[in-house]
């Protein structure tokens, strides 16, 4: 299950597993899910996407609230 992990503002430092996101590409899965925003309820589809070098791989569901305002979706583990 997918679960809100945090809302950050436009390259605010945000690490998953030790790796700052905005430091790499994000490669689309070309799937989406549907959250709700935590704050107000409100329904978004967001892309799931995934950072691969050749030392690591993540992924996590990001997309914006409003203007600059990203939701972060992790797995939950």
């Amino acid at each position: 299950m997918w679960i809100h992990k945090k809302t950050i503002f436009d390259s605010e430092k945000y690490e998953i597993n030790g790796i700052n996101i905005w430091d790499f590409r994000w490669d689309s899965t070309g799937k989406k899910i549907t959250v709700k925003d935590p704050l107000y309820g409100q329904s978004y589809s967001f892309n799931i996407y995934k950072i691969k070098t050749a030392n690591f791989e993540i992924t996590f569901v990001a997309g914006e609230f409003s203007n600059c305002v990203w939701g972060i979706y992790q797995l939950e583990s």
